[in-house]
């Protein structure tokens, strides 16, 4: 039901004739979840001790990151969507609203994508997908799981570009990229969008694509929440969800033996681009140990592929390759949640030199956190990723192009992901800055053997961090002469906090 102002007054304690004489003026976190409540959507206004507020705060997936806004509203539609903007784009005077915009809730730093004091746009029920097997094109809402989006699809044998772990959001994946198990065969996820539904500051929704709003169509693509609430993705299917892949363990001993094997293969993918490779280097402390974790996944299924071989002649502890879909192998590969975490991640050109320095690293972080941890229950794992020029190559086939700046580089690269995690917050301050050390620490050996690339991959980047610097000068300004079109008023840049903003690139 929707509230009056009275009411709205009586939720949050203030007199009604107080919220009836400021509702409009005053710009406190208070005000501005009164003006929501009072409003078309107040019936999805939930707040502090509210089971809905609680599950929503309680489903980020790092816990540093669950933060507590003063009130959180659920949006069941785009046209749910431009009330809640409108709302507060106009409610808050000579103090602006501020809130936050939440997809999946996957980022790692608080305040990316929730806020403490203010409002948090949780867009989880809007979480549906709708295949049209005419156009061959699934349209995907930003709330929804990538899991549930090959679940749905697979009753059709289609897939879509989307994330390698299940419980990642579909939102905050494609705005920033978007590498997938497909990357090889058709570029980074952001190109298989054939269109946006954008809900822009003013309220008015919007659509992207290559004949409408060309220039945002663009931006979009790599360009994060610079812009708008995305609140619809149209990306284009991939016939067969059926794959063959699975997680392979080995000892930490034959680190040596990975690595040569995997500069042979970030070499050749573009020989055979059905295969991708992710290594795990991960120390537990309950273990005390260290194992290598290998997803080795093929997009189509072919037993035991060719590509794989160096990888196969190393001997393994267990396996758990198949043939499965993707759904299946998506959600076998997810990192548990409950825990405490940061990401820091960088790309280099593809070098043993690079790789063996990573796990050198690696290795003296553990033995500095053995002694200073507090807590019981850490890791400390590093996750290796082929970033080939082939991702790229791809794109340019695809007409409009995107914002990430990667078809300035034509060599093959790699990615590094330092990820930390742990379960005792007295630990925040030292896991941050051994992650923080770890990644300064390699990008500067990089750069001392002429190997350091300046991208970084926006979805793994830390706070700390500026990745769309690192999409080039000209990126850079185009990024921010579209926000400036489409948000005048700069309200994705002030009263929206959280994210990287084009602003302060």
């Amino acid at each position: 039901m929707r509230f009056s102002a009275a009411a709205a007054a009586a939720l949050l304690g203030f007199a009604p004739e107080y919220v009836s004489a400021n509702l409009l003026s005053g710009g406190s976190a208070q005000q501005c979840c009164a003006a929501l409540s009072s409003s078309e959507v107040g019936e999805k206004v939930v707040y502090p001790d509210d089971a809905a507020y609680e599950k929503s705060v309680d489903s980020y997936w790092a816990v540093n990151v669950q933060l507590r806004p003063t009130c959180i509203v659920q949006p069941h539609s785009a046209d749910d969507v431009s009330a809640v903007v409108q709302t507060l784009t106009s409610a808050g005077g000579d103090s602006p609203c501020k809130f936050a915009v939440r997809s999946g809730g996957h980022m790692t730093w608080a305040g990316a994508n929730d806020i403490e004091t203010g409002v948090t746009i949780d867009l989880q029920m809007m979480n549906s997908t709708i295949y049209n097997k005419e156009a061959k094109v699934a349209s995907i809402l930003p709330g929804a799981r990538w899991e549930s989006v090959y679940k749905t699809l697979e009753e059709y044998n289609v897939v879509v570009t989307g994330g390698r772990t299940g419980p990642v959001g579909v939102g905050g994946f494609l705005l920033g990229g978007g590498n997938s198990f497909h990357a090889a065969r058709v570029g980074l996820a952001c190109d298989q969008i054939v269109n946006y539904e954008v809900v822009l500051a003013s309220g008015r929704i919007i659509n992207a694509n290559s004949e409408s709003n060309i220039d945002l169509f663009k931006a979009l693509k790599g360009g994060s929440n610079n812009f708008g609430i995305v609140t619809k993705y149209e990306l284009k299917a991939i016939d067969n969800a059926h794959l063959w892949g699975g997680i392979s363990i080995y000892d930490n001993s034959t680190t040596d033996q990975q690595i040569d094997a995997l500069v042979k293969f970030i070499d050749n993918i573009e020989n055979d681009p059905y295969a991708s490779w992710i290594g795990l280097w991960q120390y537990n402390s309950t273990t005390d140990k260290t194992l290598i974790s290998s997803p080795q996944d093929y997009t189509k299924p072919v037993a035991y592929p060719e590509a794989f071989d160096d990888f196969y002649k190393i001997p393994n502890i267990s396996s758990t390759t198949r043939f499965a879909t993707l759904y299946d192998l998506t959600s076998e590969l997810q990192q548990a949640a409950g825990y405490r975490d940061v990401f820091l991640t960088s790309t280099y050109l593809n070098s043993a030199k690079v790789l063996k320095k990573t796990i050198d690293i690696l290795n003296e972080k553990i033995l500095k956190a053995k002694p200073q941890a507090q807590g019981k229950d850490w890791s400390i794992m590093v996750i290796i990723q082929p970033w080939p020029k082939i991702y790229w190559q791809r794109t340019q086939n695809n007409g409009v192009g995107n914002v990430l700046g990667l078809d300035r580089f034509d060599e093959n690269m790699l990615q590094v992901l330092y990820d930390y995690s742990w379960d005792n917050a007295a630990d925040d301050a030292l896991f941050q800055r051994l992650c923080e050390e770890a990644m300064a620490e390699l990008d500067e050996y990089a750069k001392s053997i002429g190997k350091y690339n300046e991208y970084i991959y926006l979805n793994y980047a830390d706070k700390s961090q500026n990745p769309l610097r690192g999409y080039g000068d000209e990126n850079v300004e185009y990024i921010k002469e579209v926000a400036e079109r489409y948000d005048p008023d700069g309200v994705f840049q002030t009263q929206v906090p959280g994210g990287f903003k084009i602003t302060q690139a």
